[in-house]
């Protein structure tokens, strides 16, 4: 298919794009490489753009005749999101309403959309399905939660089908050091551990030691980028064989704590660094893990890297790889 990646210059979308091209699909990447990278588009066109700019994205929409759009583009770190909400409701929200305009115009049939285990908020259980009522708990997870309704409703209004994946904690990187995790100062655990073992970080710290937990730290669900990029070319396949609109969890249905996450980084890299523990930070669950039966049943999808020592080993391949190009840069 013809196919319109917004933000495939990150994380997360430069993965999906390369997964995308060997599956044979013809990409056209839009990114405003605010925080993702030329290099990163091993696949495909890339077309510098801002979804803010509704002129600059129906010059993109006509020019190609698209068949599927997959949305990635938004800023994702939970703190910023608190001191500056502007900033996410502009981006996230505002920017999705954007891009739908023009879905709604070139009557493109399906979206994927990148959506987050934030619009959870606090739930009392700690294996969420994806039934729970959404009560978001800051403006990140928010405003994905609005750009999740503006799509339901749209699908509701038009013939619009969409998948909407609802991530765990992404981390890890491609096997064969291709692409890797390079957001400027990243708040993901794996992430930063893996900058203390390379001499980025002086340090780290843990956020809480006294949660119900069995070593006191929080429990979270971590899903290689990987497994992630191949649940949304399998969920593109899945809405072109005419299945029906799906809000999925993107997870392993399975924890670690913080301080287990550590212990692998440290051995996996045979290296020490410093862990200062401080207390714990508001709005923290003790525990958080996807149910994640529906993207099993629905999709067919089952994990290929579903290891913490090999999701870890990744990272830290791709970081001593990340230096080394920073350098010559």
């Amino acid at each position: 298919m013809k196919v319109l990646v917004t933000g495939g210059a990150g994380y997360i979308g430069s993965h999906v794009v390369r997964q995308l091209a060997r599956a044979g699909h013809d990409i056209v990447v839009f990114d405003n490489l605010s925080t993702g990278y030329r290099w990163a588009v091993t696949a495909g066109e890339l077309v510098v753009g801002d979804l803010a700019d509704e002129n600059a994205i129906e010059e993109v929409f006509a020019r190609y005749q698209f068949e599927a759009v997959l949305h990635f583009a938004a800023n994702i770190v939970v703190p910023e999101s608190v001191t500056n909400p502007l900033k996410y409701y502009s981006n996230n929200t505002r920017n999705t309403l954007n891009l739908l305009k023009a879905v709604e115009r070139h009557k493109i049939p399906s979206i994927v959309f990148s959506s987050t285990a934030a619009v959870y908020g606090m739930p009392e259980q700690t294996v969420l399905t994806e039934d729970l009522p959404l009560a978001p708990i800051n403006p990140y997870g928010a405003s994905k939660m609005m750009s999740e309704r503006m799509i339901m409703d749209l699908a509701a209004a038009s013939d619009l089908n969409y998948v909407i994946l609802r991530y765990f904690n992404v981390a890890g990187a491609n096997p064969e050091g291709l692409l890797g995790q390079a957001t400027p100062e990243a708040t993901h655990l794996i992430k930063v551990a893996c900058e203390c073992v390379t001499g980025q970080r002086e340090g780290m710290s843990v956020f809480g030691t006294d949660y119900d937990t069995r070593d006191g730290t929080c429990i979270r669900d971590y899903i290689h980028v990987e497994d992630l990029a191949k649940a949304h070319v399998m969920a593109l396949d899945y809405m072109a064989g005419g299945g029906e609109s799906q809000v999925l969890n993107c997870g392993y249905g399975r924890g670690f704590t913080v301080q287990e996450v550590i212990d692998v980084v440290k051995a996996e890299s045979n290296s020490e660094f410093t862990v200062e523990q401080t207390g714990r930070r508001a709005g923290d669950p003790a525990a958080l893990m996807a149910d994640n039966s529906r993207i099993k049943s629905v999709l067919g999808w089952q994990p290929d890297y579903d290891d913490l020592n090999t999701i870890v080993r990744t990272a830290l391949a791709w970081e001593a790889i990340w230096q080394k190009k920073k350098a010559s840069q």
